[in-house]
């Protein structure tokens, strides 16, 4: 009995009555209206409160469906994120770049992934790493130099993927942060991307790390790192603090090519003839 008098059906059909009465009652006081002028009038203030509920009452089946939709779609997400993760543990390397792929596609349909994307393709290339180029003291046979050059190859996906992902510069949005301490790198290029918090203390570059043209919102780390190729500046702008305390680059850097909120620290770095300092 409770149940039916919450039920908004049954509130909805007595209003439509007590509109259909009182309307009909209150016209019927003017003799100039006719009995059933007054009954149709009365009708349609009754009706007009049914079409109203039934209006309400299809918004909010649309918002239960939509509901259940979002949460259809977040239960598939986190299936296909919690898979992709796992593969990304796989033997073969094909298996891993779909991996990456996966998740990289999750962030482009899912904003609310991108930084949770991008914390594990880090952690990936965290991950140890030898090759030829890097380990040239240790002896590599055949098999273990193409395995070695393999993993390179899904390194670099991850390091495109990490680009893709990225917001570009001068957008608005949320500001996503980067985090490749202890890296080892190849050819990590932010070209034209927004970049909050940039740690990469301690990393190891291979070929270049290049930030033409991006946009470094946040504190920018780059301590105690090493890069055997290229550290590319131009048309960069550095927004917060930069620290290049003890960086070592074999080939000549132009500072005077970016802008810099302030001066970097370069306490201990260690730059080759024919850099230009800022």
């Amino acid at each position: 009995m409770r149940r039916l008098l919450r039920s908004p059906l049954l509130w909805t059909l007595l209003s439509s009555v007590v509109v259909l009465v009182g309307v009909t009652a209150w016209l019927l006081t003017d003799r100039a209206t006719s009995r059933g002028d007054a009954l149709k009038t009365g009708a349609l203030a009754g009706g007009a409160i049914a079409a109203l509920y039934g209006l309400w009452l299809n918004d909010r089946r649309r918002r239960t469906e939509e509901d259940r939709h979002e949460i259809e779609r977040s239960r598939i997400s986190d299936e296909r994120f919690a898979k992709s993760i796992e593969l990304l543990g796989n033997e073969a390397d094909q298996v891993r770049v779909g991996a990456m792929h996966s998740l990289a596609g999750l962030a482009r349909t899912r904003p609310e992934y991108r930084q949770t994307v991008l914390d594990v393709l880090c952690a990936y290339l965290r991950r140890p790493f030898n090759h030829p180029n890097f380990d040239r003291d240790i002896k590599w046979g055949k098999e273990s130099r193409a395995e070695a050059e393999r993993e390179r190859l899904v390194r670099r996906a991850a390091e495109r993927l990490i680009r893709d992902i990225l917001p570009h510069a001068g957008t608005t949005g949320p500001t996503l942060s980067l985090n490749l301490s202890d890296a080892r790198l190849d050819k990590l290029g932010l070209l034209g991307r927004r970049v909050g918090w940039f740690g990469a203390d301690r990393c190891e570059v291979l070929t270049y790390l290049d930030l033409t043209d991006a946009q470094l919102s946040g504190k920018f780390l780059l301590e105690n790192v090493k890069i055997h190729g290229k550290l590319e500046l131009t048309g960069a702008r550095f927004e917060r603090r930069v620290s290049m305390d003890n960086l070592v680059v074999e080939a000549p850097v132009d500072f005077t090519v970016a802008t810099f909120a302030e001066p970097p620290s370069l306490e201990g770095a260690k730059l080759p003839p024919g850099s230009k300092m800022s």
